[in-house]
């Protein structure tokens, strides 16, 4: 079987309709802070973005989004959708660790769900790293972790406060951080929003 470092993984779970982190519909997460304090305008990337439903949200109120994914499925769907939705934003398949080689410095801003919990473990370190050398200086991180609670298998991979701020201090600082305001109902108490900004 494939790893979840292959786009095999995600193609078989597409196909055979095992995506249980579809919500099919934006984040109510994002939607609510950005109904409630959005970040500034400007392009935004998208990582691990599905079908699109998130960048398409960011698209319509103002954004220029752009939409990462590893499964070609996924790519194939968010702009299907794209193309009846018309919001004006893109999507590219692509492996998120090399975002940096095209994007570097590109973004002024990053919304992260369910990505970050569904890459290899071991491989955080380098996405954090990645996503840092694509924002610009002064760049917003707005992010909703997911599943806050003990180690266990995945994917989703379970992730910690303690090992987000660990991992995201060196490149970022904190500006807010706590339970969304409006949680997905089946993931109550087990996500924390996180805003940050790229250190200078």
């Amino acid at each position: 079987m494939a790893s979840v470092s292959h786009p095999a993984f995600w193609e078989n779970l597409y196909r055979r309709r095992g995506d249980g982190w579809e919500l099919g519909a934006p984040a109510p997460e994002l939607v609510t802070f950005v109904e409630a304090s959005p970040p500034p305008l400007g392009r935004v990337a998208v990582p691990g973005c599905g079908r699109g439903h998130d960048a398409r949200y960011l698209a319509r109120v103002g954004y220029e989004a752009i939409g990462f994914d590893f499964a070609r499925d996924a790519i194939d769907q968010a702009r299907a959708l794209e193309a009846r939705a018309r919001t004006g934003a893109r999507f590219e398949q692509r492996d998120i660790f090399t975002l940096a080689r095209d994007y570097a410095n590109a973004f002024d801003g990053v919304w992260e769900y369910t990505c970050f919990c569904a890459i290899d473990p071991a491989r955080r370190p380098e996405y954090v790293r990645t996503l840092a050398r694509t924002l610009r200086a002064g760049g917003w991180f707005l992010a909703c972790f997911y599943p806050i609670r003990p180690p266990g298998g995945g994917p989703p991979f379970p992730v910690s406060r303690a090992e987000i701020r660990r991992l995201f201090a060196p490149a970022f600082r904190f500006e807010r951080a706590g339970p969304p305001g409006r949680p997905v109902q089946r993931r109550s108490a087990q996500e924390w929003m996180v805003f940050a900004r790229k250190a200078c």
